[in-house]
């Protein structure tokens, strides 16, 4: 039988000082962290970023299918990503859970391993937060830092007419991974048979264990280039480039033969009977980077094999479209998931 302690054995401060006794800074910045009535950091001139993000259970991750330690990883990325959104670094997390007393210290400790892993990939730093009870489920906010050369951060509302649209990655696969673990979910309730993946782990891993793609803004940085406008892709891309189009008074045309698919991943579309494109432009949580670039930038961009040009930015009044692998045009609607109409 697997050991369980019960938190009220520890107490508020007893539960900090374990679940963040191996912590060690990384950064530079990072001058005071867990244990005092507040962090301390000091950018040395450079720009402070500032993210924050809100996950409840039942709303934004399912514990029937979401192991305690991705979630602790992906609870990290989702923010990460924000920070590199902005063309910033992210450099330090600060953390806040509410738990049931359904969670004991160890399903705890597994959530703060996941934590402790993504901080250790991306090189951030926990440097404080706050617990408590809650009279349902789990809940977490977590807060990401980071910095920026001064004035070199990037916004939704830059984008220029004739700008490139450009996305990282590929697109899809986590909203599939979705809808696998939801029928073998509703499959096992009324059933009782145990899940079949079906060998997807490409698309199950993309759900519960995303990635911030650092590399690309790395490459960014190596390559001088500045994106004119910049998002992360967590509604689906249909709902982010309208962002990035309202936030910059702008138009877009998009090329449906030019998104990027894992071959895998849309095999396993076709099988379901599910439209691709459909999964890119309305599905979310693939955390690719969405952003322009001036067209003078093309000759960099297009040697990036982790970054394809999906279409081009135009002016408002020639609104937002779609030109379809057979030439149709199709108006753009925002279908991305949207957790409070949810």
């Amino acid at each position: 039988m697997d050991q369980r302690t019960e938190i009220g054995a520890l107490g508020e401060f007893g539960l900090i000082e374990h679940l963040t006794k191996n912590i060690e800074f990384k950064n530079a910045s990072t001058v005071l962290g867990v244990g005092d009535d507040g962090a301390v950091i000091d950018h040395f001139g450079r720009q402070t970023v500032l993210s924050t993000d809100l996950l409840i259970e039942g709303i934004h991750f399912d514990l029937s299918y979401t192991p305690l330690k991705h979630l602790g990883y992906k609870s990290v990325i989702v923010n990460l990503s924000d920070i590199y959104a902005m063309n910033a670094t992210p450099t330090q997390i600060l953390l806040n859970i509410g738990f049931s007393n359904r969670f004991s210290l160890e399903a705890l400790d597994e959530f703060y391993a996941g934590v402790n892993a993504a901080c250790e990939a991306y090189h951030v730093d926990l440097i404080g937060g706050d617990t408590s009870t809650s009279q349902k489920g789990f809940i977490i906010s977590i807060t990401a830092v980071g910095e920026v050369i001064p004035d070199s951060f990037v916004k939704r509302s830059g984008a220029h007419v004739n700008d490139l649209i450009c996305v990282s990655g590929e697109l899809g696969s986590a909203f599939l991974g979705l809808t696998l673990l939801e029928r073998e979910k509703k499959i096992f309730e009324e059933t009782g048979a145990q899940p079949d993946l079906e060998g997807q782990a490409l698309i199950v891993g993309r759900l519960l264990k995303p990635e911030a793609r650092k590399d690309i803004i790395e490459y960014f940085a190596e390559s001088e280039i500045v994106p004119t406008s910049m998002i992360d892709i967590s509604d689906g891309l249909s709902s982010d480039i309208l962002h990035i189009c309202k936030e910059s008074n702008v138009g877009c045309i998009l090329y449906e033969d030019k998104f990027p698919f894992n071959e895998e991943a849309k095999a396993f579309a076709y099988k379901l009977e599910i439209d691709p494109t459909a999964c890119a432009l309305s599905g979310g949580e693939d955390y690719e980077l969405l952003f322009t670039v001036s067209q003078a930038d093309y000759e960099k961009i297009k040697i990036n094999p982790s970054i394809s040009v999906i279409g081009y930015i135009t002016e408002a009044s020639e609104g937002k479209h779609l030109i379809t692998r057979a030439g149709n045009k199709h108006q753009l609607i925002a279908q991305g998931w949207n957790h409070i109409k949810s």
